[in-house]
């Protein structure tokens, strides 16, 4: 677990399964990533338990309104320069509720100093669409810088890295 001022980052929970059928199938938060999932669709195919390294259920108060995750995906550019899966990928969604409280930069700074002290001197990736404005603004707050833009998913990407030296406050 991680606590920061107004958040917990904790493993999902059983009592989160509505929260994150929310934030699967909302339009709002599905418009950069392909669309939403069919609500049926997802609740069949959300694992009961939801638990897995690297995802971190954000808890205001009680209640999930959001998830931040480091994987180490496989690249989804020809000119990614990094070995596949060597290098961690930062991922976040939020309900539409938690946009713009500064809940999304809370939560990603305080994954990013967990994943320095945990693996210090690892970079970390973060990609998301260039028409993403909002999340291309909050990779630059948190110390990420363009290192490439590409075509995936139908859509222009813009990919940044985020290294320690450039640790986010």
């Amino acid at each position: 677990m991680i606590a920061t001022e107004r958040l917990l980052l904790r493993e999902p929970e059983g009592k989160d399964r509505p929260a994150l059928v929310e934030l699967f199938t909302s339009p709002e938060v599905g418009t950069y990533i392909g669309g939403p999932r069919p609500r049926q669709e997802f609740e069949r195919s959300l694992p009961e338990d939801n638990r897995r390294p690297g995802l971190f259920a954000v808890d205001l108060h009680g209640a999930l309104i959001g998830i931040v995750t480091l994987d180490r995906l496989e690249p989804v550019s020809k000119s990614c320069v990094r070995v596949a899966g060597e290098e961690a990928t930062l991922g976040y969604l939020f309900l539409p509720e938690a946009w713009g409280c500064g809940y999304a930069t809370e939560a990603c700074t305080a994954v990013l100093n967990w994943f320095t002290t945990a693996l210090p001197g690892e970079s970390v990736s973060l990609s998301t669409q260039t028409a993403n404005s909002a999340s291309i603004r909050l990779a630059t707050k948190l110390g990420f810088t363009e290192v490439e833009r590409y075509e995936a998913y139908g859509a222009e990407q813009w990919r940044g890295r985020w290294s320690p030296t450039r640790r986010p406050a």
